[in-house]
């Protein structure tokens, strides 16, 4: 009794140092994101299709994985958005970069990533940006007489936000938020507990650290089956990083995370079909790994 009640104690400590740490990003991260949702959303998506016959070529597509980074939407609710745009004549190569980016990234997981250091803010950031240039260029090239995205079926996405009165449309937002991350975050802050009593640092050191291309590899892999929402990586990733994983191999993790997230996939496999689904995975794996050895290379 006395041993689990030691075990109990440390165990909460633990998880009350990093509570402490995160909460307050955790809770920003929530205020701002569901704002974007209500009031910025549909303003981005006008500005996105607005965009058509006055930017072409790399421009296009560098302002669209801008704007899917700016998106608040979950991929369920960006294809049917993604299905409007095609229908109203936007070409692949801008979908697919609003797309990637908006995958791996939106307003609400910026400010969750702040609670790990600008250097891997920086690093988040710029790297799902470029991911979703790259995306948009290589169906631009390889695509160009054809089409990528199969968007049949899919109507107009409808919105959860209509309450007519602007507070309660907010606070609606702000609880399907708080109900959609607040078990992710708190495990989050539990695992990342754990592995602090029970992992020792030199174990996760030998694992992700250095500028070992295994170790980059190591956290692209674990990316796939440990990501579950955004802000219940953070606290790991922040335990992580204190124990010597390296930020290439912080970065490989923050891609295929979010990339290969079974919901996303689920999405993504209906609008590409196979053969174009396993491009994907593909790309999201090899970019990652990349990416990771370029940011170690340079960091």
């Amino acid at each position: 009794m006395e041993i689990l009640q030691r075990e109990f104690t440390y165990i909460w400590y633990y998880f009350s140092v990093q509570m402490d740490q995160i909460f307050i990003y955790w809770i920003l991260g929530m205020l701002i994101g569901s704002a974007v949702s209500v009031f910025a959303k549909d303003h981005i998506h006008r500005i996105f299709l607005s965009l058509q016959g006055k930017v072409t070529g790399i421009l296009g597509i560098v302002a669209a994985s801008a704007l899917g980074v700016a998106s608040p939407l979950c991929m369920y609710g960006t294809i049917p958005i993604a299905a409007s745009f095609s229908r109203s004549g936007m070409k692949d190569g801008w979908l697919a970069a609003f797309m990637m980016s908006s995958i791996l990234l939106n307003p609400q997981l910026i400010v969750y990533s702040a609670a790990l250091g600008n250097t891997v803010l920086a690093v988040r950031i710029v790297s799902c940006f470029v991911c979703g240039v790259l995306a948009g260029l290589l169906v631009s090239l390889f695509y160009k007489n054809r089409s990528f995205f199969n968007f049949n079926g899919f109507d107009g996405a409808k919105s959860r936000d209509t309450d007519p009165n602007l507070l309660r449309r907010y606070m609606k937002n702000l609880g399907r938020n708080v109900k959609a991350t607040g078990l992710y975050f708190f495990l989050g802050i539990l695992l990342s507990a754990l592995f602090q009593r029970y992992v020792p640092a030199d174990a996760m050191t030998a694992l992700f650290g250095g500028n070992e291309a295994l170790g980059v590899l190591m956290a692209a892999t674990v990316g796939v089956p440990l990501y579950a929402c955004g802000g219940g990586t953070i606290p790991l990733l922040q335990q992580w990083l204190w124990d010597g994983m390296s930020v290439g191999s912080a970065a490989s993790f923050m891609l295929t995370g979010p990339s290969t997230k079974i919901t996303n996939l689920g999405a993504l496999k209906i609008v590409l079909g196979l053969s174009r689904f396993l491009l994907y995975l593909a790309y999201v794996m090899l970019f990652s790994f990349v990416t990771g050895l370029i940011v170690n290379l340079i960091l």
